[in-house]
Formats: structure tokens, C-alpha cells, sequence
């Protein structure tokens, strides 16, 4: 297998999807010509092979990316490739295909799509609305406290045409980069896309709705307190006293990410209400496991996620088609049955890989899928803020008005050779600058400090962490279906 993946295709057997009747093989290099156009994707050893004589330079470490030295664009034979996109609220699939025609043994014309290069961009929407959050809380607290009084902002401020808040327009802009970047790297001719409209009010009811059914919600012709009091039949959820003051409680603190979904609402005494505090409802009821189960189910799955995905589609497919490529959308149903009638998992990438048309009953068959995922985080590129504040909100700490040290800016990615200590030997990863020259190095054994001296810089940071993972190992970022 290991000789055939070096020297052949490198399409060897799946070994952990028996269903799957297709191979997987190497992800493949990106290849640069002579004056920096995209040419077809080439086998790592391939590239190995061309690095080894002379023929092409390194160009960029992650993802690698080759440059030659003795070929352009008119010498070359560039059939173009299709990228395919599976957008998601946590994470964004993408996946670079190439589809060609071949004859199947009944002599039938039949489409054969591989798969090349996978990629799974993880979001940081949940960072960002916890730092909106945090601002708000901090100037909040500053017009109560003895302070310098800072006056509410007033909200007559219109927003432009096609405004979305941070968190949401954040993975409208990260998506669009990883494609754009892609654009650059491999000769794409084709953009498919997944567009996914989430029925949230249906979701809710947990059946489908048809006319005026939409316009009555749970709450129709009464209040929220009216309608937990009928529910909980004036009692506290947690102790069931009655004919005492009862609050509205959180099951899931809203400084926890809970919604403010009528599932996570509860009536509660006053002492059961502090004795909670903002802890989640699991914790405050773990010893009383009947009362935790009888509580817990009302408890739907919040929306966050669907919602998200609502809101940012349309602003999606709009930056897209920027790229000046034709773009194609596709629905989720047909996304869902290409992945079941080739019998693959359910991932980011392998659902972006199922994008488009697949006539699977004629015999249309994805035959290939890379063994490994580059996974990019988005880490942004630093803050604006320069104190670091306590949990109050008050500053601890003063910060450098200057992000460079020494040449280095965090995120970059260097080569460390460390002489001697604990970490002697030659590392490679992201860094964390410090103005004393000490600057902290992450790799996957661990952090440490390594001095600037023995640094070397391989690629500058661009916003995002870099690692890889198997494909069919879980994601690390939630997956809606």
C-alpha cells in the first residue's frame, strides 16, 4: 500500500468505512508555474521528486505549495478543478475535486469525481460575540460605578444595506478568504457551494407547520411569565414551594451561551434562584438525578447555529460570486443522499465533497477522498486593546504599542533550533512574541520559551493556526445536520 501510494495513485482501501467502495490516497501539493499561475495539483512524492532536482522552490509551508523554475503556463496541460463548499455555523468544509468521464465495465459513459485537497476551517464566532459581550459588560459597569460617566449610546444609528453584526459577518469574511486562497493556489474553474435554509420555527414546534400555524408560537395570546406559571403550576421547578415569590430562571446562564428560548425558561424561589447562581442546571441538580430528568425534558436544542446559517447565506453566495467563477448552489437533501449512497461519514469535508450533482443509480462515483484534513483555525490577528484587563474590567497590565519584536509577529510560523535545556532539538510552530526577546513557541509536545536568536521564520501569520488531522476522525467544531 505504502509503495503504491508513493509511486502509483495512491487510491488505497478505506480502512475505517467499510461501506465506502472507493480509495484514499495522499493529499496533493499545490503547484505554481514559472510566473506564479496555478497548474494541476501534483503527489507529494512527485513533489518531492521535483524539489529533489533543482526543478521547483518552496514557495509556502502551509498548505505547501511548490513554485517551478523551468515550466509556465503555455507549456503546461491544466484541465482545471471544481471547488466544493459545505458551510457551517462552527466550521466550513472545503474540498478541491476534479470529475472526469470515464467508461465502467458495461461500456456506460459514467463521471468519476476524486477528491484532492480537503481543508476544514473552524470560526471564531463564539470568541468574538463573548468579547462583544465582555465590551458591553465593561461600559455597562462604568456608568454605575464611581468612574468617569460615559453616557449610553443612543440607537437612532442606521446600519448600512447589508450589515451583519461581528460574529456573523466574521464567517461570511473567513470563508470568502479560504476561497479566494484557494483560487490562487489551484486552478479552479467551478464553485459549488451547499445553500441551506433552516425551517427554525418548525424546528421549535418539533413538527412541520402549514398556514397560520406560523404565526402561533408557544407564547400566542399570553406572556411568559403567564404561560410558565401555567406550566409549572405556580410552583418552583427545583423545590416545588408554592405560594411564595417566584423568578424566571435560566436553565442554560445566559452568561454560559444560553438562549432565551421559552425551553430554557423555569419558574424558581428566590432561594433556589441563589443557591443556583449562574451554574447550569445539570450541576446544581446532579445529586437529585429524578428532578434533573424531569426538568431536562422540556429542553430543546437552542438555534444559534441555524439561525446563523439563515442570516449569513444570501451575503455568502454574494462575496462568492465575486471570485469571478460560476458558482453553483446546491440543497442539503441532495449533499445527504450522495454521502449515503457512497456510504461515507459525516464531516465537514466529506459533506463538501458530496456537493453537486452525482447520478449514483446511472453509476456517477466518488472514488477518492485525501487521508488527511488541513484544518485552519481562525485566530485572528491580535487586539486593539492595549491594557489587559482583570475580571472587573479594570486594567491589570499595560501592552506594547508595538505587535513586531525583533522581527517576529505572533502567528508566525518559525523553525526553532534550541542548543541545549529540555527542549533541545529542532521544533516548528506558531509563536507568541514578548518584548523581551523570550518568545513563547507552541508545538504539538507542548509551550516553551525559545529566544529570537534561534528563530528562523518559515511563513508569516496570516490570521489562521494550522494542523491536520484524519479524515474520519470527529471534527472538533459541531456539525448541524
Amino acid at each position: 500500500m505504502a509503495q503504491a501510494a508513493e509511486n502509483g495513485s495512491s487510491d488505497a482501501p478505506p480502512q475505517s468505512n467499510p461501506s465506502y467502495e472507493g480509495g484514499v490516497g495522499a493529499s496533493r501539493v499545490f503547484v505554481l508555474s514559472k510566473e506564479g499561475n496555478p497548474l494541476m495539483p501534483c503527489h507529494p512524492a512527485r513533489a518531492r521528486e521535483l524539489l529533489g532536482k533543482g526543478r521547483a522552490v518552496v514557495t509556502r509551508q502551509v498548505p505547501f505549495t511548490i513554485r517551478l523554475k523551468d515550466r509556465t503556463l503555455a507549456e503546461s496541460e491544466v484541465d482545471g478543478v471544481q471547488l466544493r463548499i459545505d458551510p457551517g455555523s462552527k466550521g466550513t468544509g472545503f474540498v478541491l475535486t476534479d470529475e472526469k468521464k470515464e467508461a465502467n465495465e458495461h461500456g456506460t459513459t459514467v463521471t468519476i469525481r476524486r477528491g484532492l485537497v480537503s481543508v476544514e476551517l473552524q470560526h471564531r464566532a463564539d470568541q468574538i460575540r463573548l468579547c462583544m459581550q465582555q465590551r458591553a459588560g465593561y461600559r455597562n459597569r462604568r456608568r454605575s460605578a464611581n468612574c468617569r460617566y460615559r453616557a449610553p449610546r443612543s440607537r437612532n444609528r442606521g446600519h448600512p444595506a447589508g450589515w451583519l453584526p461581528p460574529s456573523l459577518r466574521h464567517r461570511v469574511d473567513t470563508t470568502f478568504s479560504v476561497a479566494k486562497r484557494l483560487c490562487r493556489y489551484a486552478p479552479v474553474t467551478e464553485i459549488h457551494v451547499e445553500l441551506v435554509a433552516f425551517d427554525t420555527h418548525s424546528m421549535s414546534a418539533g413538527r412541520p407547520l402549514k398556514g397560520a400555524e406560523y404565526q402561533q408560537g408557544p407564547l400566542v395570546g399570553t406572556s411568559a411569565r403567564a404561560y410558565l406559571h401555567a406550566k409549572w403550576d405556580n410552583a418552583c421547578a427545583y423545590c416545588d414551594a408554592t405560594g411564595v415569590p417566584l423568578n424566571i430562571d435560566y436553565l442554560q446562564p445566559r452568561s454560559r451561551g444560553g438562549s432565551n428560548r421559552i425551553t430554557n425558561l423555569v419558574l424558581a424561589c428566590v432561594p433556589c434562584n441563589q443557591a443556583k447562581g449562574n451554574s447550569p442546571v445539570e450541576v446544581f441538580l446532579a445529586h437529585r438525578p429524578d428532578r434533573l430528568a424531569k426538568i431536562l425534558q422540556q429542553v430543546r436544542t437552542p438555534l444559534h447555529d441555524a439561525a446563523a446559517m439563515n442570516a449569513t447565506r444570501w451575503q455568502l453566495m454574494d462575496a462568492l460570486s465575486s471570485l469571478g467563477k460560476p458558482l453553483h448552489t446546491w440543497p442539503g437533501a441532495q449533499t445527504r443522499e450522495n454521502r449515503s449512497a457512497m456510504g461515507l461519514a459525516k464531516t465537514h469535508t466529506l459533506d463538501a465533497l458530496s456537493v453537486g450533482s452525482l447520478d449514483h443509480e446511472g453509476g456517477d462515483a466518488i472514488v477518492r477522498f485525501p487521508a488527511q484534513v488541513l484544518v485552519a483555525k481562525a485566530t485572528g490577528r491580535g487586539s486593539y486593546a492595549r491594557t489587559t484587563p482583570d475580571r472587573f474590567g479594570f486594567p491589570r497590565l499595560r501592552r506594547s504599542r508595538s505587535k513586531q519584536h525583533f522581527g517576529y509577529v505572533t502567528g508566525d510560523l518559525v523553525r526553532a533550533n534550541v542548543p541545549s535545556g529540555q527542549w533541545t532539538g529542532t521544533w516548528t510552530g506558531r509563536i507568541s512574541v514578548r518584548a523581551r526577546g523570550q518568545h513563547s513557541l507552541r508545538t504539538p509536545m507542548g509551550r516553551f520559551n525559545v529566544s529570537h536568536w534561534n528563530l528562523r521564520i518559515l511563513q508569516r501569520g496570516d490570521g489562521y493556526g494550522y494542523s491536520t488531522q484524519p479524515e474520519s476522525a470527529p471534527s472538533t467544531s459541531r456539525k448541524i445536520a
